[in-house]
């Protein structure tokens, strides 16, 4: 087992509306007893636009139940998946109030984080928030250059999962304080992209701050690990060449609905083999 491997949330639980990814509303409670009896560390949280406000990380009255689940299970949370992010990019929308609603749900989303400790929040750059041109981009970049004194305050780095090349993607970090900012990085994303992992740790290796750990084929959609393109052994030592102490998270396709921990089951020992 990689000592710093953790979960997805969601992943343990039965998916809600047919959705892959969500936060799981009626069973959170309940992943925290799941992660700890398939010996995982973490958990990355999860939060979705729909209902930001109901969501218990932000919500400080909950915090003192979530921070005894930690404690009772030994599952930190260090990490979230800002999906709401990529549901609402506020450096997409042209309506001024909008954005300002979208930048303090920002702000409320880092304090309240810091108060469970979380150390990373992930902005995807992909789909729905794929950067499409250079006012895109630079508005992206000018409204978060806002955010480094409360991100050095709560001790809280934004870290960007993208679908740029190695290049753009080194050049688009350079951009940014190293910091307060770094990358997530998706092994089924590239693998979809076809990228090369040999020429992205090299260009932007540095930066990698949290992995998450899913298959995909070239061209093509999540799949079960194993059935895609992402080469897993080369990743694994590539992050041993690096030093990498990061986390890493599993993010794997779902398969038969109501099986999830078999799924889990299955898919630790695909990574046992291939991170040896």
């Amino acid at each position: 087992m990689i000592s710093n491997l953790g979960i997805m949330q969601g992943r343990l639980s039965k998916p809600l509306n047919g959705k892959i990814q969500s936060f799981p509303k009626y069973s959170w409670k309940k992943e925290f007893n799941l992660a700890k009896k398939l010996s995982f560390k973490f958990l990355e949280w999860t939060l979705d636009y729909e209902d930001l406000d109901k969501n218990p990380l932000m919500m400080q009255e909950i915090h003192p139940k979530i921070k005894a689940l930690s404690k009772k299970y030994n599952i930190k949370i260090k990490s979230i998946t800002g999906d709401c992010f990529m549901q609402k990019p506020f450096w997409k929308t042209s309506n001024s109030r909008l954005k300002l609603k979208l930048l303090k749900d920002l702000k409320n989303i880092i304090i309240n984080a810091s108060n469970l400790k979380i150390k990373f929040l992930i902005i995807p750059l992909v789909d729905a928030g794929s950067i499409k041109n250079r006012e895109q981009e630079k508005t992206l970049v000018f409204e978060l250059s806002k955010f480094k004194k409360i991100l050095k305050k709560n001790k809280l780095q934004i870290l960007f999962e993208t679908d740029l090349n190695p290049k753009k993607n080194s050049k688009f970090m350079k951009k940014f304080n190293s910091n307060h900012f770094g990358i997530n990085y998706d092994t089924g994303n590239s693998a979809s992209l076809n990228f090369d992992p040999i020429q992205e740790f090299k260009e932007y290796g540095k930066y990698i701050k949290n992995i998450h750990l899913k298959d995909r084929k070239k061209f093509g959609k999540t799949v079960p690990f194993g059935q895609g393109n992402a080469n897993f052994k080369l990743i694994f030592n590539l992050c041993k060449k690096i030093n990498f102490k990061g986390n890493m998270i599993l993010q794997g396709a779902r398969k038969s609905i109501g099986k999830e921990e078999m799924t889990i089951r299955q898919y630790l020992k695909f990574i046992s083999r291939n991170s040896i």
